[in-house]
C-alpha cells in the first residue's frame, strides 16, 4: 500500500486531481470532433446562452483573452464557431456557433450524463459535490 503523501493532506490538490481526472474521461468523447475540453466549454455555452461577446464568455468561462483567444482561432479554424465585430462598438466581438457547430450541439449532446458512471459518486453525492464546489468557488463578500 502506498503512504500517504503532504499532497493528500491538501484540498487544493485534491480539487487539482479531481479536475485533471474529470477532463480526462470527456477526452476520447471530444477527440472524434477535434475538441478539447475547453473548447467544449466553449461550445456548451454558446450552445446555452447563443451568441456573445468574448468578454461575456471570459467570465463565465473564468479564462482571461490571452488564454480564450487561442481557443475561439481553433475553434474559427474548426468551422465551429465566427467571430464579427460589434455594428454598435467595433472593440466587441460576438461568437456564436456556425451551423456545423450548432449541428455539433446533437452529435455530441450532454456528455455529462454519459460521464457520470465515470465518478464513481451517486446522484446524491454528485449533487453535494456540486453544490459544494460552487460554494468553494464563490468569494466571500466579507473577506475582499
Amino acid at each position: 500500500m502506498k503512504a500517504s503523501t503532504a499532497l493528500d493532506d491538501m484540498i487544493c490538490f485534491q480539487l487539482y486531481a479531481a479536475s485533471r481526472g474529470m477532463t480526462a474521461l470527456y477526452r476520447p468523447l471530444l477527440e472524434p470532433h477535434h475538441l478539447t475540453y475547453p473548447q467544449y466549454l466553449v461550445l456548451r455555452v454558446l450552445w446555452h446562452d447563443g451568441p456573445t461577446t468574448v468578454r461575456d464568455l471570459g467570465h463565465v468561462l473564468a479564462l482571461d483573452s490571452g488564454t480564450l483567444s487561442p481557443l475561439l482561432k481553433r475553434l474559427a479554424t474548426l468551422g465551429f464557431v465566427e467571430r464579427t465585430r460589434s455594428a454598435d462598438d467595433e472593440r466587441v466581438v460576438i461568437v456564436h456557433t456556425t451551423d456545423d457547430g450548432a449541428a455539433l450541439e446533437t452529435q455530441i449532446g450532454d456528455l455529462t450524463q454519459q460521464l457520470v458512471c465515470g465518478t464513481g459518486l451517486d446522484l446524491d453525492e454528485l449533487t453535494q459535490l456540486h453544490a459544494l464546489l460552487h460554494k468553494a468557488r464563490t468569494p466571500r463578500k466579507d473577506l475582499a
